[in-house]
């Protein structure tokens, strides 16, 4: 694994006995995750998904260039909790106003003054949104906590927590 490696999805348990599996894709399109070619785990071993049906997969580990299915439940079993990664160069560019979550973690996060608060140490998302991790703080990735962030000059611009305030309908300023 590289220091630009994404994560791109993880494989679950078993699915029956021919060596099927479950895979949590986090790729916009579940589907996607399969079209980046070869994924690792990280450790040096790459891996090809064949769609099987929703969320279902055939695996297999990639030893020589040359694709070995896993066939038995009992093989699948092993391979339960692997994530799948890329490198981040072989993913498409974002759109205007999207961002790879880890192309914010590094990024010096400012005020809106421009006093420097820290830097950005890691992006959580737990399901219910995105928030960016700078020191002790816990900011909400939303345009109203993060008004801008700029990948070429290094840094976001933060509203510190306190003072985020939506607009009088309720608007948090959700990012997408």
């Amino acid at each position: 694994m590289t220091e630009r490696s994404i994560l791109l999805g993880v494989i679950g348990r078993p699915h029956g006995v021919r060596g099927f599996v479950h895979v949590t894709s986090y790729t916009a399109d579940p589907s996607d995750i399969a079209t980046y070619g070869p994924l690792s785990d990280g450790r040096g071993r790459l891996y090809r998904l064949r769609w099987q049906s929703e969320g279902v997969a055939r695996v297999a580990e990639l030893i020589a260039g040359k694709p070995h299915w896993v066939d038995d439940r009992e093989a699948a079993g092993k391979l339960t909790n692997t994530r799948l990664f890329v490198d981040r160069d072989r993913l498409p560019a974002p759109d205007e106003d999207e961002f790879y979550l880890s192309d914010l973690v590094g990024l010096t996060a400012v005020g809106p003054d421009g006093q420097e608060i820290g830097q950005i140490a890691a992006v959580h998302d737990y399901g219910a949104g995105a928030s960016l991790e700078i020191g002790p703080l816990l900011i909400p990735f939303t345009r109203a906590a993060v008004p801008e962030v700029d990948l070429a000059a290094g840094r976001v611009v933060v509203v510190p927590p306190g003072e985020v305030v939506g607009d009088a309908q309720g608007d948090t300023g959700a990012r997408p």
